[in-house]
């Protein structure tokens, strides 16, 4: 099968993914993307059948003895020996299972949420940048925060909502066979307590989803500010965004009482409806007991059973709006799962060519506002500059992005040597490329452990000393005390915009990887380095290497032996974006 129409393929795949999602209380993708999950759902369901069957046996037993001590002459223990043995077998057997439930709930709950947290980072890895960018803080907050409210919803709810499925009516017919009174009054005034859970869920419809929104956008603004801390200290303004903390800080604090309060109305409803409820069961029992209408034994068990008929729908009802928040975060971390790249494993792919040559036919991506590149032609030979040029948002990182293989063409075809490149192993094509963002990716650590990125670098190799010259980085250097050994935070800070580029082109250019993209790479420069950077680079495609550059400054066109415009096709009425 051909690319192109393995393409459509895939899509249908995740469209085929995306139709499973939660209908009702049980999200069946939760089983599916977690084997814990599905161990613990089993756990369950044995252990609440256990405790349903004890239930009743205890129940039974109990207005069996009772009724025995007060209508008969048997009054001694020893005549109930045997009954009071079966009766104590079945309280433990309830309370073994309800400990062990309890043991490995939470165990198995913390098992499935990093599971999922796994699956989550994977599939934001394997997401194109375009993708991804304007999702992170959303992932961010569901892997942080978010998902983490699941553990209410598999220690609480679900082992409430199988109760409801089992307890409820298996205690209803035990009612139903000792009182077909008290069995009247269950069916009256059950159902009141899924309608008032309606009505609680109507009045609340959305709360979660809108609750997960605001902490998503309070996260993104604090972390943004906090981002920003370094540069406004070195202004004197770090005092300046106080207040808008505090307003971030109030702003939590009400989102979190307003979800408390709903979950406190909806315990209440529920207690004060199942209260109700017995206290009916119990003085209609009493009453007719007093007038001889029925026996004793079977009032007594009706009467132990009668809360249990009610207890898993209020269970239900509390745990609600615990775990709503955790769904919430769990539906989002499931559609970042289900709309990511299938996963493909190391060494699939087509072995990649010794040809570096990289073709470009007729290429053309989604954009937010159309298509950017629209039918791009290009072709990157060894031994040449390519410059990829145009105005903002016209795709020329995106163009970049396809070549990586980080983002997918709805039309044309993109080949290195001859091999479309979605057909190649993708770590082996990586392993040929040496790619500076307009963002250059630093971690946290020295600079040499920053450099070393590439591959093993000698710090004190000629190589390395003609690089630094050539970006000016050996100014750089000169001004730290520790050098090399300089530590930086995440994202390079530490070090200034102009730094962390000189450092990020040092690094490429010391790389021994035959094909580089570089996406304006002189930003932040002044014009010497600049001049010094652009005839390095040409100096690289001399060697025979693929040199490819975005770039729109007449100094950059100039190095260039190809400039190539890059256009997009807009749809109309939509906005301008950057590319």
């Amino acid at each position: 099968m051909s690319i192109e129409s393995d393409r459509p393929v895939r899509a249908s795949r995740r469209a085929g993914r995306r139709e499973g999602r939660r209908s009702g209380p049980v999200d069946p993708r939760l089983w599916k993307y977690s084997a814990s999950a599905r161990g613990y759902l089993i756990l369950t369901v044995v252990l609440s059948a256990v405790n349903v069957a004890m239930v009743i046996v205890s129940a039974v037993l109990i207005g069996t003895i009772l009724a025995g001590i007060i209508t008969s002459d048997r009054r001694s223990v020893g005549d109930w020996r045997t009954d009071l043995m079966w009766l104590a077998a079945a309280v433990a057997v309830r309370v073994f299972a309800a400990w062990l439930h309890a043991r490995y709930a939470h165990r198995s709950a913390n098992r499935v949420v990093a599971e999922l947290e796994v699956e989550v980072l994977g599939a934001a890895t394997r997401m194109s940048p375009r993708d991804l960018d304007p999702r992170r803080d959303e992932i961010a907050t569901v892997l942080t925060r978010g998902i983490r409210g699941l553990a209410p919803y598999l220690t609480g709810y679900l082992p409430a909502l199988i109760l409801a499925a089992t307890l409820t009516p298996a205690t209803f017919v035990v009612i139903a066979l000792q009182d077909l009174t008290a069995a009247m009054i269950v069916v009256i005034t059950l159902p009141l307590i899924p309608v008032f859970m309606i009505l609680i869920g109507l009045l609340t419809k959305g709360k979660s989803e809108a609750n997960l929104g605001a902490m998503t956008r309070l996260s993104g603004q604090l972390m943004d500010l906090l981002a920003g801390l370094p540069t406004l200290r070195a202004l004197g303004r770090e005092h300046g965004p106080a207040a808008r903390v505090r307003e971030l800080g109030d702003a939590h604090r009400k989102t979190t009482m307003s979800s408390l309060r709903v979950a406190f109305l909806s315990s209440m409803v529920l207690e004060m409806l199942a209260t109700l409820s017995v206290a009916l069961i119990a003085v209609s029992i009493g009453l007719r007991l007093v007038f001889g209408n029925m026996e004793l034994e079977p009032g007594i068990v009706a009467l132990i059973l009668a809360p249990e008929v009610y207890l898993p729908l209020r269970m239900v009802g509390t745990q609600f709006h615990a775990a709503e928040d955790g769904l919430a975060a769990a539906d989002k971390a499931f559609a970042v799962i289900d709309e990511a790249p299938d996963r493909r494993e190391a060494g699939t792919g087509s072995a990649v060519p010794d040809d570096n040559s990289v073709d470009l036919s007729g290429v053309s991506v989604h954009s937010r506002s159309g298509l950017a590149p629209h039918r791009l032609d290009v072709t990157c030979r060894p031994g040449e500059v390519t410059v990829l040029t145009g105005p903002n948002g016209s795709g020329k990182s995106t163009a970049l992005q396809v070549i990586l293989g980080l983002a997918e063409p709805v039309e044309g075809t993109v080949r290195v040597g001859g091999l479309d490149v979605a057909a190649l192993d993708r770590a082996r094509w990586w392993d040929r490329i040496a790619w500076l963002p307009q963002h250059p990716v630093l971690v946290p650590g020295t600079l040499a452990e920053n450099l070393a990125l590439v591959g093993p670098v000698d710090p004190e190799s000629d190589e390395l000393r003609r690089a630094c010259r050539a970006t000016g980085f050996d100014t750089v250097l000169a001004e730290l005390p520790r050098g090399w050994d300089t530590v930086v935070g995440v994202g390079g800070t530490g070090l200034s915009l102009g730094q962390r580029q000189r450092l990020a082109l040092t690094r490429l250019l010391v790389s021994p990887r035959p094909v580089l993209l570089l996406d304006e790479p002189t930003a932040h420069l002044d014009d010497d380095t600049e001049r010094t950077v652009l005839n390095s680079l040409r100096d690289l495609a001399g060697e025979g290497r693929t040199v490819v550059l975005v770039g729109h400054r007449p100094t950059v066109l100039a190095a260039g032996d190809r400039v190539v415009q890059v256009e997009a096709q807009q749809e109309v009425g939509a906005q301008q974006h950057e590319s």
